[in-house]
């Protein structure tokens, strides 16, 4: 078995954050609007009570290296196809993103970004917001 040195959530955050490009609502807006592709990763209970972005591709968390990964038999062709597609990703408030940004870097997608401060940002920036599912 291979020994894996102990690390806590905030350490893993400090290491992600320090290699993935993080976003402004405002910067994603305009990189939405050039193409890229924003992954909504909230639980749907958080996605019905406050709403959707427009646009954005769902995916739940607990599939997303399925999803994501172009050479997976599951991914999803919005996503991976073509590849090397620019990604933003979104959780509620831009802490889950940061990691999943890694996991996205690590898939080949070199420009996978995390939306700072996540679904609550975009929202208080007076983005557009649709009713959730």
């Amino acid at each position: 078995m291979t020994d894996v040195s102990r690390t806590t959530v905030e350490q893993m955050l400090a290491e992600a954050r320090a290699i993935v490009r993080r976003v402004s609502p405002e910067q994603a807006d305009a990189e939405l609007r050039a193409g890229a592709l924003l992954i909504d990763i909230r639980p749907q209970g958080l996605r019905e009570r406050d709403g959707v972005v427009p646009g954005s591709r769902i995916i739940d968390r607990n599939v997303l290296e399925w999803r994501c990964d172009p050479a997976s038999p599951w991914r999803d062709p919005e996503v991976a196809d073509p590849p090397g597609r620019q990604l933003i990703v979104m959780c509620d408030e831009g802490y889950q993103s940061s990691l999943v940004a890694v996991v996205l870097k690590r898939f080949g997608y070199e420009d996978a970004a995390d939306l700072i401060g996540g679904f609550q940002s975009w929202r208080a920036s007076g983005f557009e917001v649709q009713p959730g599912p």
